[in-house]
């Protein structure tokens, strides 16, 4: 039977076999006591406990009540949809709705958005959290993108948590920025001086700059991946959910290259270990050499980038260059190439400002002006 005390809310304990005591008032959580009752220690702890100054912290991972916007996502994180994203695509994505859960739903306010039912968690909601990082543009629209896919899968007839998806419609914050940058020619040939054929450098350059590829897929090309000529490969982006599938024709000047350089044996681009290159590993690399030739505004993408705009520039349709960059919509193509079809577009559409009767009448005096009747 459990001994008395004099003082209120002890509890004793020697289940292990170790006699403690501990500070105990209702149901809340245990408070250990130091030392045996009367001692020093063990008062100036009880002591303690007793006015409230001792807050035993919660363990463990915070259980989502159920309905509520933080146990929707986890429902999605065990969802196949989640599942068959790209392991970086579902970090980042969890980082974001996570930082969404941590958002209190007032400024300043004790209750977070991780608690807010379903039910209320309206496009007003979304807005808000939106507008958090009104700061932080390209933020702001990850929280959108995030929420749009939570909801959506959400509203799956086979799923069917919730009837409406409140992200839909909120408007993306328009960024301002063009993105990364695009390579102009002149940098290009800067980057070609400080790196000639042979090194390392110029053949990720021209891996780059002739298959018009992301950084994931030109770290994983090989000789394997080679055949008559023409590069075979699915892109690494989205391989998982919507694998595309290309082939390229090598550019004789990256035969060339290729050809000219110390390649890997399974990847023509390794690090000085002699392995292949991570995407993130490949960059940061790449970003080194950028600086060499005194180019710290270039970097890996740019080239995808400045190699559709070099096609529109020569004529080249959206198609065409979606053949090379593997984009199903040529939503992201006009965005890369939009100043370059400017300039072909003007080019053709200035002779359209001239009258034919004065062009012909301008003809006629240059006619006479040199003495020819």
């Amino acid at each position: 039977m459990p001994r008395k005390f004099a003082q209120k809310y002890i509890v004793e304990d020697h289940t292990d076999g170790v006699l403690r005591f501990y500070f105990r008032r209702g149901k809340a959580k245990k408070i250990p006591l130091p030392g045996v009752p009367g001692t020093d220690e063990f008062n100036t702890v009880y002591y303690q406990a007793l006015r409230g100054e001792i807050k035993i912290e919660a363990t463990g991972p915070k259980l989502a009540g159920k309905g509520t916007f933080r146990w929707l996502c986890e429902q999605y994180y065990a969802s196949a949809e989640f599942k068959h994203l790209d392991p970086k695509t579902r970090q980042v994505r969890r980082l974001i709705l996570e930082s969404c859960w941590a958002e209190p739903t007032k400024p300043g306010g004790s209750k977070l958005f991780e608690d807010m039912p379903l039910p209320v968690f309206t496009a007003k909601a979304v807005r808000a959290l939106r507008d958090r990082k009104a700061d932080l543009k390209e933020a702001a629209n990850g929280r959108i993108k995030a929420l749009r896919q939570v909801f959506k899968w959400a509203c799956l007839p086979e799923v069917d948590l919730v009837t409406v998806n409140p992200a839909r419609d909120i408007a993306y914050f328009k960024s301002g920025s063009e993105g990364f940058h695009s390579w102009t020619i002149e940098e290009v040939e800067q980057f070609e001086k400080r790196h000639p054929v042979g090194t390392k450098a110029r053949l990720a350059l021209d891996l780059l700059l002739y298959t018009l590829q992301r950084r994931s897929d030109v770290v994983l090309f090989g000789k394997q991946h080679v055949r008559k000529g023409v590069l075979h490969f699915t892109q690494y982006k989205g391989r998982n959910r919507k694998p595309i599938s290309l082939e390229i024709p090598i550019h004789p000047n990256l035969q060339f290259t290729i050809d000219n350089s110390p390649c890997g044996d399974l990847t023509f681009l390794v690090t000085e270990f002699g392995r292949g290159f991570t995407g993130n590993g490949f960059g940061n690399w790449f970003r080194k050499r950028c600086d060499e030739a005194d180019l710290p505004q270039c970097s890996a993408h740019g080239l995808r980038k400045a190699a559709s705009s070099r096609m529109a520039d020569r004529g080249a349709t959206e198609h065409q260059i979606m053949s090379m960059t593997g984009h199903q919509t040529s939503k992201e193509v006009t965005r890369y190439t939009k100043a370059a079809r400017q300039k072909v577009i003007a080019k053709s559409a200035v002779n359209l400002l001239a009258d034919p009767d004065i062009g012909e009448e301008n003809e006629n005096k240059s006619v006479q002006k040199n003495g020819v009747v």
